[in-house]
């Protein structure tokens, strides 16, 4: 079954607390205990160090493994009772008054959360005062999160209005969802009932959403490794060969590619591979003058057709302002 983000939180914690009381824990145990795989255990365990009470050194937990056994060795460290400041009481009061307002919000969990803000608020005592004359409004992503979560968890189908880039167009369409994850952006993975094949939902691109009374049913599916990034080309996948000037060379940071070869200007000639070579279009016109597609050859010319049209469009209306 998959795990969504705030289920894998919850785990996480639950993990600290399941490893200060065994130490010496045995790999294989402790996957077993948590009904997880020892992979996506070490996956865990790889997060929790860069966890703690600050980002100093010995406030991070020491936890570590040599693959058979599981390590912690500064539990009493990382345990001492926790001391606010008042900017901190003030922060974290806000946050979560905030996190208690967004839709979708189980309502379990909106409870508990609201137990834990007044007991933070008796706590804090005069900083909770300036906390209430401050409020956070979510962006609509935080709502499109919170309605995928909740959907995932009463296994319901959901409702999008999605605006597809490769296409440059909104599209109506039904998905079970299967779970959510974060490789920079946050995304759903989804069964598409329009496609009837597995998509990757980027939740910022979600225009609308709406949680159905249908029940979600997806095909049984091996979750994707993501350990290697969103975009996993294949060596299958059509060839792309991209030059860019000095000004372009991000392309070859946020792009997985086959090679990246110097040029004289001091920009790069950069080969990678992809499944949906169109798709690259949308690259080219942002690149302007910054760089361009150079094979396939039909690629290249579509791309520059494109550019023509961008800006025959754009002085077509900029005659018409003039007027």
């Amino acid at each position: 079954m998959a795990v969504n983000a705030i289920d894998q939180t919850r785990r996480m914690l639950s993990l600290v607390t399941y490893l200060r009381e065994r130490p010496g824990a045995h790999v294989s145990d402790v996957a077993r205990a948590f009904g997880i795989t020892e992979d996506e255990l070490i996956s865990d365990l790889d997060v929790l160090p860069m966890c703690g009470t600050s980002f100093r050194g010995g406030d991070l937990l020491d936890i570590d493994t040599d693959g058979d056994r599981i390590w912690w060795h500064n539990p009493d460290d990382v345990a001492e009772p926790l001391r606010l400041a008042a900017d901190e009481a003030t922060a974290l009061l806000v946050a979560a008054r905030a996190v208690a307002t967004l839709p979708g919000l189980r309502e379990s969990d909106r409870q508990a959360l609201l137990r834990a803000t007044a007991k933070l608020e008796a706590a804090a005592g005069e900083a909770a005062g300036a906390s209430s004359r401050l409020s956070v409004t979510f962006e609509s992503e935080g709502g499109v999160f919170a309605d995928v979560d909740r959907a995932i968890s009463e296994r319901r189908r959901l409702w999008l209005r999605y605006y597809s880039p490769a296409r440059d167009e909104l599209t109506e369409r039904e998905v079970d969802p299967i779970r959510l994850f974060a490789v920079g952006h946050t995304y759903m993975e989804a069964w598409c009932r329009l496609s009837e094949a597995r998509r990757t939902f980027r939740l910022d691109r979600v225009a609308e959403i709406k949680l159905l009374d249908a029940p979600a049913a997806p095909p049984e599916l091996e979750l994707r490794d993501l350990s290697a990034g969103l975009v996993q080309p294949s060596a299958d996948d059509p060839e792309v060969v991209v030059e860019v000037g000095p000004g372009g060379r991000w392309v070859a940071e946020y792009y997985p590619h086959d090679s990246a070869e110097e040029l004289p200007d001091g920009g790069l000639r950069i080969t990678l591979r992809t499944p949906a070579p169109a798709s690259l279009r949308r690259l080219a016109l942002r690149l302007g003058r910054d760089g361009r597609i150079t094979a396939p050859g039909d690629l290249a010319e579509n791309a520059r057709r494109a550019a023509r049209e961008a800006l025959a469009a754009y002085d077509s209306d900029d005659a018409q302002r003039q007027h």
